[in-house]
């Protein structure tokens, strides 16, 4: 087999998620969404802004925590796909979970074009996917710059952005401690960002590209500081 054919059988491994493992993964969301909801008193406005079929983006801002990404799949009862960094899927347990529930590696400081091709042909098939834009977690108050990934397959795909911004999560699980505490958390989820449009018969500019991250990113900050102060959180403790 050729080194071509190898890659297009697992990117096919990757796209076509196993019957097994959608039920693994719905299974997981339905005893996650009632133990956050015990332990940290979750709870997620805007939801009505998720688009109910078709394939988007999901944004968090203000990545903080590891529960950042668990706490992505409570947004929505659909399926949703994930994205995240290499060195996550190369730790034992958490690899596997990640994979288990269709999730999938990108390198970071590099344009893996193998893992964006799979991202856009899973938004094209109208599957939904979670893309964190600040590409790994952060501390304090402010949203860092964004990579432009998510509005660069927006755009490639034809698909909205959707914003979300968490509050609390760094206190329920904060960064080095290895148990969740309960403490509040919340979910905010924004209006949906169009994504760019290419002039007839042209393609998108980077132009707009950078515009449409931009915009994403004043979003993203909006939502975490609500979400932070609907979890009771003071902007000193950020």
């Amino acid at each position: 087999m050729s080194e071509v054919e190898d890659d297009l059988e697992a990117m096919s491994q990757i796209i076509n998620m196993s019957r097994g493992s959608r039920l693994f993964y719905r299974c997981f969301r339905v005893f996650a969404l009632g133990l956050f909801k015990a332990w940290t008193r979750l709870s997620i406005s805007g939801t009505e802004h998720i688009p109910a079929s078709g394939g988007f983006i999901l944004a968090p801002g203000g990545h903080r925590s590891l529960i950042d990404t668990p706490a992505a799949a409570m947004t929505s009862p659909r399926l949703l796909r994930f994205m995240g960094a290499d060195n996550y899927f190369a730790t034992p347990g958490v690899g596997w979970a990640l994979k288990a529930v269709g999730g999938f590696p990108i390198e970071r400081g590099i344009a893996d074009r193998a893992a964006l091709r799979v991202a856009e042909e899973l938004l094209r098939r109208g599957e939904p996917l979670v893309i964190f834009p600040e590409s790994t977690r952060f501390e304090g108050p402010e949203v860092q710059p964004l990579k432009e990934g998510a509005a660069f397959l927006a755009a490639r795909a034809g698909v909205p952005i959707i914003p979300v911004g968490f509050g609390g999560a760094s206190r329920a699980w904060p960064k080095g401690k290895k148990l969740i505490r309960p403490r509040k958390m919340t979910i905010v989820v924004g209006r949906p960002i169009p994504p760019p449009q290419a002039a007839e018969g042209g393609r998108v500019k980077r132009s707009q590209i950078t515009a449409t991250t931009n915009e994403l990113r004043d979003e993203l900050q909006n939502l975490f500081d609500r979400a932070q102060i609907k979890a009771g959180i003071e902007r000193a403790e950020w």
